[in-house]
């Protein structure tokens, strides 16, 4: 079995633990071959901190939980210099702090001050922890799985555009449908009877060097001059918006960065891999486009005056931009 075939079999054995949120499962994948982080935000209860539990359980990688509160401190994320002594000696020892897992869950990041958020976004983007004048690597497979509560903001500390602009993505989740639901309670009641019978045996974990793996493969994709120029015109639609409409002109404060251009790119490649395709259609680039672009937006007072989000725009964009 292939590399695409296992993770392909890894979303699945999600599914059976994620009812009605396959594509919050399918940008998690996303964000594992694509070596991106990823922010999600949705209401309470809709199964954010279950999705990448149900990948640590079925991935052979460690996870670590940190929930972000407004009296942690940077060291309980990054680890800390401790003081030893032994046999009269007495010395300075590095211990780990969570960070240092394959999988973080950094629940509710913006309930954290600026201080904490930065310790851990330095480590998404330099792959490495530095105290005491000492680096120390993180993990080869390593991603971050931050959330957010778009209601109660009282009392927050929401991230900063250039802070943002870190996160591959940015998902939104939903409710799930009727359907969907009535699953979810029968899902319930039968881990409910195995958790009070025997115990089940454990799933078979995929090994981290399939994901590996599977990136390399990523990194040969094909990707055609004429959709380069799709990814790149849709990026400058967002930097020159008078060009292209009107109401995108006043809706637009600030345009997508060369992270934008990157992450488009990366996610488009990868999603094209995971559909079983060895090239990148305009049809992969706007499928994961909003992902990428809704949290690198600035939105003008207007906007936010006149109601409108950046999804859309992103929609105004994709419909005004010509494809390749």
């Amino acid at each position: 079995m292939g590399s695409r075939d296992d993770i392909e079999a890894l979303g699945k054995r999600m599914g059976r633990s994620i009812i009605g949120q396959e594509a919050m499962i399918e940008r998690l994948l996303l964000g594992l071959l694509a070596n991106g982080h990823l922010l999600v935000e949705g209401l309470p209860g809709l199964a954010k901190t279950r999705a990448i539990k149900s990948l640590a359980k079925n991935l052979d990688a460690t996870l670590s939980r940190i929930q972000f509160t407004p009296d942690l401190l940077p060291s309980d994320i990054t680890g800390s210099e401790v003081y030893f002594s032994e046999a009269g000696k007495g010395e300075f020892q590095f211990q780990q702090g969570p960070v240092f897992a394959n999988l973080i869950l950094a629940d509710e990041i913006n309930r954290a001050p600026a201080k904490v958020q930065s310790a851990l976004l330095e480590a998404m983007e330099e792959r490495q922890v530095t105290v005491g004048g000492k680096s120390h690597g993180l993990p080869e497979l390593f991603l971050v799985m931050a959330t957010q509560n778009p209601i109660e903001q009282e009392g927050t500390y929401p991230l900063p555009e250039a802070q943002l602009d870190r996160f591959l993505m940015h998902i939104r989740v939903d409710y799930p449908d009727a359907k969907s639901e009535a699953a979810i309670m029968e899902l319930v009641r039968s881990e409910e009877k195995e958790a009070h019978g025997k115990a089940g045996d454990d799933p078979e974990k995929l090994a981290a060097d399939v994901v590996l793996a599977s990136r390399r493969e990523i990194s040969d994709i094909t990707v055609s001059k004429a959709v380069e120029d799709y990814i790149v015109a849709l990026v400058m639609a967002t930097r020159y918006p008078d060009k292209i409409d009107a109401d995108l002109a006043k809706w637009i404060q600030v345009g997508v960065s060369p992270r934008g251009v990157i992450g488009l790119d990366k996610v488009s490649r990868s999603y094209a891999w995971l559909h079983g395709r060895d090239y990148v259609t305009p049809d992969d680039v706007q499928a994961i486009v909003h992902d990428v672009f809704r949290h690198r937006l600035v939105l003008s007072y207007e906007a936010h005056a006149g109601g409108i989000v950046a999804d859309q725009a992103v929609d105004r964009i994709v419909e005004k931009v010509a494809t390749a």
